[in-house]
């Protein structure tokens, strides 16, 4: 019976982890660093300055080919922010093992608005020329 509620407990960690290797799988085959490849970016566009987004795929395409120099070149964020991710995932996943049934990430308000704030932050200090050396 505790199979059963232990592989039950794991569907949604599978899911998660299936839908998180399946972005890394396609920014591995499809190269952000080439215009175009995903379509245009609109801030790029309306600013000329490079879009943090933009520089997050480029992040994860550069750690799925095991570059770390140029994934925290291309968004240092984006690269916390996976590492974050795939740490949670993995706790999650021992947390399920063992019975517990919850979510992966739970952020109360207060938390969720400071991370919001954080990627905001982010996102324009890397555009000013003080903040240049986050940018690519």
């Amino acid at each position: 019976m505790e199979r059963r509620v232990a592989a039950s407990g794991l569907r949604a960690p599978a899911l998660v982890g299936a839908a998180g290797l399946g972005a890394a799988v396609l920014l591995h085959l499809r190269d952000p660093h080439d215009s175009g490849t995903y379509g245009y970016c609109p801030f790029l566009t309306l600013t000329g300055k490079p879009c943090p987004g933009c520089g997050g795929l480029r992040a994860v395409n550069d750690l799925t080919r095991g570059d770390l120099v140029g994934a925290l070149s291309s968004n240092l964020l984006a690269v916390v922010l996976v590492g974050a991710l795939a740490a949670a995932w993995v706790l999650w996943v021992v947390r399920r093992v063992r019975g517990k049934v919850d979510s992966m990430i739970t952020l109360n308000l207060p938390a969720g608005l400071a991370l919001i704030a954080v990627v905001l932050v982010f996102g324009v200090v890397r555009n000013t020329p003080w903040g240049s050396w986050l940018a690519p």
